[in-house]
């Protein structure tokens, strides 16, 4: 289904709810709630958690549906309230949004994290690329809010620019500056990192995978 189409049958759905369809409400959330979650887990890393996102999400979305306008695909409106509730788990166990390398795109992954390709031999490379995991995932997290809620969406979750910046409601120059900002900041850290504490080789792995983040 395309983009305009499925905005379409959304907003179908939507109508039906608005009327009093609860048949069409248990549609929309069988729709969403799988990327609901997953995105609730991109951000607090516990499966508990993410559960409560999910149904606070939903219990919102029930509760402030006549809101929504239709200016905007729903599902970047239901977004920015995952996002939301999200972080205000967060804030409330005082964590900060863990993110997975995992997640990440595969450029970084290849340049990075690969550590399938490193042979017994390779036992200093495959040390520093476990290291490199552990300070990465430091920076990611200690990123400022308004670059790291950029960079999660973006970078690890793979969403639009457009998408950000509906969900974040900021401008799209204002997504790619804070994009390219979030990335700066984590070249450095590897960078600084590696050449201060750990040594030339080490120094050389992390200019391959800060490359990854130009």
């Amino acid at each position: 289904m395309g983009q305009s189409s499925e905005k379409q049958a959304d907003l179908a759905l939507i109508k039906k709810i608005q009327k009093g369809d609860d048949l069409a409400f248990m549609e929309l959330v069988e729709k969403y709630e799988t990327k609901v979650f997953h995105l609730a887990m991109r951000f607090t890393r516990n499966h508990e958690d993410a559960e409560e996102v999910l149904q606070d999400v939903f219990s919102t979305i029930h509760r402030k549906l006549h809101l929504f306008e239709g200016k905007s695909a729903f599902s970047s409106w239901l977004y920015r309230i995952v996002v939301n509730a999200a972080f205000m788990k967060l804030r409330k166990r005082r964590q900060q949004p863990a993110v997975s390398l995992e997640d990440l795109a595969p450029a970084l992954r290849q340049q990075c994290l690969d550590g399938e390709s490193i042979t017994n031999n390779q036992t200093d490379d495959y040390t520093l690329n476990r290291e490199m995991r552990e300070i990465l995932r430091d920076a990611i997290n200690r990123l400022p809010d308004q670059y790291r809620d950029v960079f999660v969406l973006r970078d690890v979750n793979g969403l639009s620019n457009q998408e950000v910046s509906e969900i974040l409601t900021l401008s799209i120059p204002a997504v790619k500056s804070r994009l390219h900002r979030s990335r700066l900041m984590l070249r450095k850290k590897l960078q600084r990192y590696y050449a201060e504490f750990v040594g030339p080789r080490a120094y050389e792995l992390a200019s391959e995978a800060a490359a990854a983040l130009a």
